[in-house]
């Protein structure tokens, strides 16, 4: 059976996707701890102010789900028809979308009932079900070779970063529906 091989930019868009939202999710942990823990508390006490961290991986997140983005509706829609795929992408949207609404002042002053904060609060949430359901999609279709060729920093030719406009560029044409006669 022939090893898995996934294109060298989704590995590159969706591992950095990954490490951000992983990033995004700590961060946003050590937040809810510090200002909210409405549905619950952990044992730990992170110090420092991770609010600010937590807004500003944010902002580094957002670039990266755009490009994720525009890779998944080109390249990779055909892996859009997977619904743990598309609610994934669906609620990072979300969530950096709410997130961006926010004021960082509300958590700070106790104000835990603006429904920004919530719908970013169930963003998350549907996240981490998208997420470990894409996970265990992963795992039922090819297996840990499947998961494994993500991280692959093996390169075919024909997929090296110069051959990603092209790439993209014969996506884009096969996208567009045929001129009307």
């Amino acid at each position: 059976m022939a090893r898995p091989y996934q294109p060298s930019l989704l590995r590159l868009l969706h591992g950095a996707t990954a490490a951000g939202v992983v990033l995004a999710w700590l961060s946003g942990l050590f937040v809810y701890i510090q200002f909210d823990g409405r549905w619950g508390r952990l044992p730990i006490r992170p110090p420092g102010e991770w609010i600010d961290l937590h807004g500003t991986v944010g902002v580094a997140l957002l670039p990266l789900a755009v490009l994720f983005a525009a890779y998944a509706f080109t390249l990779g829609r055909r892996q859009l028809a997977r619904a743990s795929n598309a609610l994934a992408l669906a609620a990072l949207a979300l969530a950096i979308g709410t997130g961006k609404l926010m004021q960082e002042d509300w958590l700070r002053q106790g104000n835990l009932s603006q429904l920004v904060y919530s719908l970013h609060l169930i963003a998350w949430g549907v996240m981490a079900m998208a997420v470990l359901a894409h996970l265990a999609g992963v795992l039922a279709r090819g297996g840990w070779p499947l998961a494994g060729s993500m991280a692959s920093l093996r390169l075919k030719a024909g997929d090296r970063p110069a051959d990603w406009p092209r790439q993209l560029a014969k996506a884009v044409r096969r996208a567009d529906p045929p001129a009307r006669r």
